[in-house]
């Protein structure tokens, strides 16, 4: 492929990229994101809530000077609210001013409500149409909390990057969009579509890139508390019986709160009465609660010790 087609030049290009959004990333990932962008490809993102899937869209769109489509999952998500639907209110008041009118060519007016005026575009129809020159990143965030059935619908999307609307024919893109799938893996996606993308699976970060992660995005709170911050959270990740384990968006959010509560330091009393910040479930609260995360802050200041 001639370089001057490539969106990335290169892997470290890509790290670049995210590092300009504030985006700390391994190599692996950034050569999944170099593969999609010049392969033009879909990027299927799985791993658990709060790793940073979402986010690369978005910086990816702001480091490629590129228009963001977000298209959110959920239950019962339809083909009116993710492609296009019509605009009924425009349509009959149109409708009522050609019969105050008088015209009764039926098959005049109804070629006339359904022109590209009276669509309203949805995510998916959006993300087939070029801004200033180039194709926006569309994003399908958490695509397991969909139906099936748009999954399925989504396959022929994917394959072509077209859409056919009965009354005005089918829309192609002319360049296809930079397309970012995540998924929390709280169902499987089937392979059909698995097939059609890169596939990387974003896992917590090691401690080194979580404390790197911090810097960037809690650049007030203390080194002390950063350390212990990062330590704690890790050593919480390994607990079998934590029901939901904290994200990176819940470590820097605690990382930020005990910044706003003046703290340059973990202790017990301050770790139990913030654990709301960073766990979400009140099981998990009360299992961690009290002794539990006097025992794990002991561990994490004798392993800062140690290293110090």
């Amino acid at each position: 492929m001639p370089k001057s087609s490539q969106i990335s030049t290169s892997i470290d290009d890509v790290l670049q990229k995210l590092a300009d959004g504030k985006y700390v990333a391994d190599r692996s990932l950034a050569t999944v994101i170099h593969l999609a962008l010049n392969m033009k490809r879909p990027l299927f993102l799985e791993g658990e809530a709060g790793v940073g899937k979402t986010e690369i869209a978005k910086v990816l769109s702001t480091t490629l000077d590129r228009p963001l489509v977000r298209l959110q999952c959920y239950e019962g998500l339809d083909i009116n609210t993710a492609v296009y639907e019509w605009n009924y209110t425009r349509q009959m008041v149109e409708i009522r001013i050609a019969e105050a009118a008088g015209d009764t060519d039926r098959a005049g007016l109804s070629k006339d409500i359904f022109a590209p005026e009276f669509l309203i575009k949805r995510p998916l129809l959006e993300a087939l149409e070029s801004h200033n020159g180039k194709s926006p990143v569309l994003l399908i965030d958490e695509l397991d909390r969909a139906d099936e059935a748009f999954e399925a619908f989504l396959l022929e999307v994917l394959s072509d990057y077209q859409i056919t609307i009965p009354e005005l024919g089918t829309i192609k893109a002319e360049e296809p969009p930079i397309v970012i799938i995540t998924s929390n893996r709280t169902r499987e996606i089937h392979d059909a579509l698995k097939r059609r993308c890169l596939y990387h699976w974003v896992d917590y970060p090691d401690a080194l890139r979580e404390l790197e992660i911090l810097k960037l995005k809690a650049p007030d709170a203390a080194e002390k508390l950063s350390n212990e911050v990062v330590l704690f959270v890790q050593e919480l990740r390994k607990n079998p019986e934590i029901f939901k384990q904290p994200g990176i968006a819940e470590t820097i959010d605690w990382t930020n709160a005990l910044t706003q509560l003046n703290r340059v330091s973990l202790a017990p009393e301050i770790v139990s009465d913030t654990l709301g910040v960073l766990l979400k479930y009140q099981d998990d609260i009360s299992r961690i609660q009290g002794s539990e995360a006097s025992d794990i802050l002991r561990k994490v200041q004798t392993e800062i010790d140690q290293i110090g």
